[in-house]
């Protein structure tokens, strides 16, 4: 099942979910800002998201937990939010991802398409992909 996280989701987003702190992660929650995908009540995956210049949907986290990678897990709460967000009258979405991650492969999979990218002092370049969605 895939669905916006509840309050309820909290303490099993917040044991794997380091890249967030706790104050942000509740207000992502409450911001519907979360999507979750469970299997009866196992949590398998998330996705994190905010708006960019406060008007382009941007995934900030896509995660599925070891052993439930590679089964398209990842695609389908991808699909979910695409839909969410063109529900929303978005007309495109945002991500990234580090130059030395397997995930940029994954997301030109899904039609994401380079549009630039950022480094960091003593970091790997992040690629930034867009996606029209109309």
């Amino acid at each position: 099942m895939i669905r916006y996280a509840e309050e309820s989701d909290f303490d099993k987003l917040k044991k794997y979910d380091r890249e967030i702190c706790e104050t942000e992660l509740r207000n992502s929650i409450k911001a519907k800002k979360v999507i979750v995908l469970f299997a009866e009540d196992l949590l398998i995956g998330w996705l994190r998201f905010h708006l960019f210049w406060d008007n382009t949907p941007f995934m900030n986290m896509l995660y599925c937990l070891e052993g439930y990678r590679g089964k398209g897990y990842g695609r389908q709460l991808v699909a979910f939010w695409e839909n969410e967000m063109l529900k929303n009258n978005y007309k495109r979405v945002c991500t990234s991802t580090r130059s030395d991650e397997q995930a940029q492969f994954f997301y030109r999979k899904l039609g994401y398409r380079e549009c630039g990218s950022f480094i960091f002092p003593n970091e790997p370049l992040e690629i930034v992909f867009l996606k029209n969605l109309v």
